[in-house]
C-alpha cells in the first residue's frame, strides 16, 4: 500500500515550511497566489488527501520560536531588547519551546537578506523584535508563509499581529507629570520617525502640550540617533542655547546619556534640569540620580508574545491583532517640582 502524501512532503518538495503549505491549502491569508498555485498543484501531482487523523498528527506540542532583532538595539550590553529576549527565552521554555535568536545586520538589512532561522527552515514561527525598515518589513512578510508576530513595533501592522506598549498614553503620562511639577517649559529627545515607539511617544508629549496651552518648540526637540542607522549616538544630543527646565526622553539609555551631556555642560539634574524617561532599565546607573521613567511590563510583553505565536504555529487562522499592554509609572528623583516656573523668553 503506497504510504500517504503528509503536508511535510510537500512542504519539502518546493522548500516551504508545513505551515504554508497548509495555509495554502486552506485558503488562508499569508500566501501568494503564485506559491499557492504550486503547492495545491503539487499536491494533486503527488496524491495528497486530507485525513483528519493526519491533521492530528501534524499538531505539534513543542515549536522552535525565531527570534530577529536589529544589531543596533544590541548595542548596549544591558539594552533593553536583551532583558525582553530572556524573558521571552524564559517563557518560551517553559512551555517546552525552544528560543532561537538571530542579530540582523544593518548589512543585511540594507540587502534584505533573509535571516538564516528562515532560510535553513529552522523555526516554525518568528518573533520579530522591535523594528526594521518598512523594506525589510516587507520582505520578510513574502512568501516565507511562517507565523509571525512584531513586537514592540507596529511596523507592517496590516499584515502582521503585533504586541506593544501603550506608548502614547505613557508619553502622555511623563509630561503630564511634569506639568504638575509646575514645568512648562518641556523638551522632548528622540529622533522622529525612526521608530514606531518614539513617534507615538512623541505624539503623547504633543497631546499634553496641546491640552495645557504650551506650544511645541523646535529648539526644544532634541535627535538621540541618525535616521541612516538608527544607533543612539551622544554627538546628536545638542543642547538649545535657552534651556528648557525639563526634558522628556524617549527612553532610558537616551535620558541617561542626556543627564550625562547636561552635567557635562554645567548643569544640575534636578536642580537646574529635570529629566524622566521611558522603559525603566538603567535607573541604577547614576549615582544618587534615580530616574523617574514609564515602565514597560517585559514580563507581560513577553508572556503575552509567546502564547501568542504558539497559537498562530498551531492554527494558521490565528490572529489577535495589535495587544497594548499598559505600563506603569515609576517616581524618583530625577525631576523637581518647579514652584515659580521660568517664564517664556
Amino acid at each position: 500500500m503506497a504510504k500517504a502524501v503528509r503536508l511535510a512532503d510537500i512542504g519539502e518538495r518546493l522548500g516551504v515550511s508545513t505551515v504554508t503549505v497548509s495555509k495554502a491549502l486552506s485558503g488562508q491569508k499569508g500566501v501568494s497566489e503564485e506559491l499557492r498555485r504550486r503547492i495545491i498543484r503539487l499536491a494533486k501531482e503527488m496524491g495528497y488527501v486530507k485525513s483528519m487523523p493526519e491533521d492530528k498528527q501534524e499538531v505539534k506540542t513543542s515549536y522552535t520560536i525565531g527570534v530577529v532583532v536589529a544589531e543596533r538595539y544590541l548595542q548596549e550590553n544591558q539594552s533593553f531588547y536583551w532583558i525582553l529576549y530572556q524573558e521571552i527565552s524564559k517563557r518560551a521554555i517553559g512551555k517546552n519551546c525552544f528560543p532561537m535568536l538571530e542579530v540582523i545586520s544593518r548589512e543585511a538589512e540594507d540587502n534584505r537578506e533573509f535571516p538564516k532561522v528562515i532560510t535553513e527552515k529552522k523555526v516554525d514561527g518568528l518573533l520579530i523584535l522591535g523594528a526594521f525598515s518598512m523594506e525589510y518589513v516587507n520582505h520578510l512578510f513574502s512568501d516565507t508563509g511562517l507565523p509571525m508576530l512584531n513586537l514592540d513595533t507596529t511596523n507592517g501592522w496590516e499584515r502582521c499581529d503585533c504586541v506593544v506598549s501603550n506608548n502614547l498614553m505613557g508619553g502622555y503620562r511623563m509630561t503630564n507629570y511634569l506639568f504638575e511639577l509646575g514645568h512648562k517649559r518641556i523638551g522632548f529627545v528622540g529622533t522622529r520617525l525612526s521608530t514606531s515607539s518614539i513617534d507615538d511617544r512623541y505624539l503623547g508629549f504633543l497631546k499634553s502640550l496641546m491640552e495645557h496651552g504650551v506650544e511645541r518648540r523646535d529648539d526644544w526637540i532634541i535627535d538621540d540617533r541618525s535616521l541612516d542607522d538608527g544607533k543612539i549616538d551622544r554627538t546628536k544630543f545638542v543642547l538649545p542655547k535657552d534651556m528648557p527646565t525639563a526634558f522628556f526622553c524617549n527612553c532610558d539609555l537616551s535620558a541617561a546619556l542626556l543627564i550625562t551631556k547636561l552635567e557635562d555642560s554645567g548643569y544640575r539634574v534636578p536642580e537646574d534640569v529635570s529629566v524622566v524617561g521611558f522603559d525603566n532599565y538603567v535607573s541604577d546607573q547614576f549615582a544618587g540620580i534615580g530616574l523617574t521613567t514609564y515602565e514597560i511590563d517585559t514580563k507581560e510583553m513577553a508572556d503575552r508574545a509567546v502564547h501568542i505565536i504558539i497559537h498562530k504555529c498551531r492554527n494558521a487562522a490565528y490572529t489577535s491583532g495589535i495587544f497594548m499592554l499598559a505600563g506603569k509609572f515609576i517616581e524618583r528623583t530625577s525631576a523637581k517640582r518647579v514652584d515659580q516656573p521660568v517664564p517664556f523668553v
